[in-house]
């Protein structure tokens, strides 16, 4: 399935969560491989809405706020690496909204 191409990306999920360290979980150092950095931010949004967004969706697991879906696919950044990737997206039962939770590395 495919999620709606109005789905939310959050600006503050790229640049406080996905690009900062972080002692756990962190996923900026695996990011840097493709060249993305706090200076890409807005390449990242852009690359997540245009390369990962419309490919297929499966559902990944049903949690309390909503199903959550994961799409695998390939992320080419700024320096034309390319990650294989696992991104995680949520339909929000209380708005019915669906927006971009996480990604991490495809070890599939």
């Amino acid at each position: 399935m495919k999620l709606p191409a109005d789905t939310i990306i959050l600006r503050r999920k790229v640049t406080e969560y996905l690009l900062r360290h972080r002692a756990e979980d962190d996923k900026s150092a695996f990011l840097a491989l493709a060249g993305y950095t706090a200076d890409h931010a807005d390449q990242l949004l852009l690359d997540l809405r245009e390369q990962l967004l419309p490919l297929d969706a499966e559902l990944f697991e049903e949690s309390e706020y909503g199903p959550k879906y994961g799409i695998r696919g390939t992320l080419t950044g700024p320096n034309g690496r390319a990650l294989r990737v696992l991104s995680i997206w949520m339909k929000d039962h209380a708005t019915g909204e669906t927006k971009f939770v996480t990604l991490r590395p495809d070890k599939a």
